[in-house]
């Protein structure tokens, strides 16, 4: 606090006790009372001023008045009890949010407990989303060929999760003037894109890119699912990454690109990397590498199965991705891990 403040309610004495109590009393929020003498007290609340040559607060349940009106207490007094001194959180010159620092709930009351009325903040990244294709279903079983849009409804939240505000989220055919128009028109800071990234008939999201001058910034990853990913600066201030459709590969591209950028637009520094050994060996591939769902058991990962890029299972119910070298993993060999944001209580995690 900025003065000596009251920690309780009850009495602040002067002196070991008994002691005259003064008609007054001092609340939160008055000016600074007058001094006390040498065994004298004044009622004092919670939060107010400490009245000077103040021993003490001696608190409501530690004293007893006698039948003369004098207080007495309970208990020893000690020097100082129940004050809170002046400058005890913090004092002039100290850092209290040093650059970077997430404005959660806490960090904004800490800021006008110490008097600001401003922060000087970044906005969370604004990320239009596109889901690409003529195959997917928005309710219903599949049928037909046609099979559930499971990028939709995931990517929202998950976007939301790392620290992004979501947009529009909207649903395009294999329409090569509609993928271009849809990109073009969008002012958000990221537009991720899901499907359209290889070089299929029916995939314009390299086309479009081409077409309107885009610089490619990373043209797919050497990694197991997702290596069809794709970053692109659009403009200065606006980039866009291309997820595959495969759902798991297209987590792949979001903790691998998305994350990162997101991080980078929103001033927030990077986590330190980690490792754990992995309790089961894990095949790898070739010359890539892999990330495979995993949850955290004691000081070791459990790596799990339906693991394939189309699915879902694995990653629904893990903790994080272990990236598993090309070659493979043997059991009790370390690998890097990356958390999932619900896993860790990460930035802004929210579902709605």
């Amino acid at each position: 606090p900025s003065f000596d403040t009251s920690a309780m309610d009850g009495w602040a004495v002067a002196g070991p006790g008994p002691w005259t109590v003064r008609d007054e009393g001092v609340l939160a929020g008055h000016a600074e009372p007058g001094p006390l003498t040498d065994g004298e007290a004044v009622r004092i609340a919670t939060g107010a001023r400490i009245p000077p040559d103040t021993t003490a607060v001696l608190r409501t349940e530690h004293g007893r008045t006698d039948e003369r009106g004098r207080l007495h207490p309970t208990r020893d007094v000690v020097h100082g009890q129940d004050i809170r001194p002046r400058g005890q959180e913090c004092r002039s010159g100290d850092q209290l949010l040093p650059v970077g620092t997430l404005a959660t709930p806490a960090v904004l009351g800490l800021a006008a407990a110490a008097g600001y009325d401003t922060l000087t903040a970044v906005p969370r990244p604004r990320v239009d989303v596109l889901v690409l294709g003529d195959e997917l279903l928005t309710e219903g079983l599949p049928h037909d060929g046609l099979i559930r849009d499971a990028l939709g409804p995931m990517l929202p939240p998950w976007l939301r999760a790392l620290g992004a505000e979501v947009g529009s989220v909207r649903r395009i055919g294999d329409d090569a003037k509609a993928v271009h128009r849809a990109v073009t028109t969008s002012d958000a800071d990221l537009i991720v894109t899901t499907g359209g990234t290889a070089a299929g008939p029916v995939d314009h999201v390299r086309p479009t890119l081409r077409r309107i001058g885009a610089g490619l910034l990373v043209d797919g990853v050497k990694v197991r699912p997702g290596h069809p990913m794709l970053l692109a600066r659009l403009k200065d201030d606006q980039h866009l990454v291309g997820l595959p459709g495969n759902p798991l590969a297209a987590v792949s591209g979001l903790l691998t690109l998305a994350e990162p950028l997101l991080r980078t637009l929103a001033a927030r520094p990077a986590p330190e990397p980690y490792t754990l050994p992995l309790r089961d060996a894990v095949h790898g591939h070739p010359y890539d590498t892999r990330l495979v769902p995993v949850v955290l058991r004691g000081e070791g990962a459990v790596p799990l199965h339906y693991n394939g890029p189309a699915m879902l299972r694995g990653i629904a119910a893990a903790d994080g991705l272990a990236a598993v070298p090309p070659g493979g993993a043997r059991a009790g060999q370390e690998a890097e891990l990356l958390d999932l944001p619900w896993a860790t209580g990460g930035i802004g995690v929210c579902f709605t």
